[in-house]
């Protein structure tokens, strides 16, 4: 089962999850990327806004209930609206093997990067969860320093012999919000992502923008117009 988690009241851009993107809402790339995978039993929205509700299902999503209010606040936990949405599907139509979330504000995501996150957990009987990360730019044991009580810097992890370049230190990942698959039972089970063995799978940067402000929308803009379809693509 697909999830896409989308709330009315977002503050860091308004109605970020149906403006327009290269002339279509914000969340119609993550429903048409889930139809494209042709591996889900549904694509369901949760959402707090019959607005929201109307455009995602045009694009073909199903909107089966909605999401309760104290779930939809900026505070909201997001764990707590999983839960919601898997035991809200499951009372109406039994359990399901494979929980999906696909937030709408990684618009670029394409359809390997979704089936190879479902493969990554089908293949690995221990694993609770699999999330994506892409490269970082920055490394916590290069150039990322944390201030100390004096005002001085250090660097936040030190590397047991002195690096020179940033190449040398080992590989570290920013996690990105391209995609989340789990078993549905660890979700219900589990406070957080870290209770579980977690995967990743690497996303390159242009599929991984989290679009969260009006200058990550600019890039978006950007990036849509460079890659025409991106979010189709095998």
């Amino acid at each position: 089962m697909a999830f896409i988690f989308a709330r009315g009241g977002s503050k860091g851009v308004p109605n970020k999850n149906i403006r327009p993107l290269a002339g279509k809402p914000l969340i119609g790339y993550p429903i048409e990327t889930a139809l494209a995978c042709g591996c889900f039993d549904d694509v369901v929205v949760s959402t707090d806004s019959p607005e929201i509700a109307a455009v995602a299902r045009e694009f073909g999503a199903s909107v089966p209930f909605m999401r309760p209010a104290e779930l939809a606040t900026d505070t909201a936990s997001e764990w707590q609206a999983w839960r919601h949405a898997i035991r809200s599907v499951e009372a109406a139509s039994g359990a399901f093997d494979a929980f999906v979330s696909l937030p709408a504000t990684s618009p670029f995501r394409n359809v390997t990067d979704v089936t190879a996150c479902i493969e990554t957990l089908e293949a690995d009987p221990e694993a609770s969860i699999v999330i994506t990360g892409r490269r970082s730019e920055r490394s916590p044991y290069f150039n990322m320093v944390r201030m100390d009580e004096h005002g001085y810097v250090h660097v936040v992890i030190p590397p047991d012999q002195v690096l020179v370049r940033r190449q040398d230190a080992p590989q570290v990942y920013d996690i990105t919000t391209v995609a989340y698959v789990s078993r549905p039972r660890f979700i219900l089970d589990a406070d957080n992502i870290w209770q579980g063995h977690v995967r990743m799978r690497e996303v390159p940067v242009e599929r991984a923008l989290d679009i969260d402000t009006p200058h990550d929308f600019f890039i978006a803009e950007c990036i849509a117009k460079a890659y025409p379809g991106i979010h189709l693509t095998r």
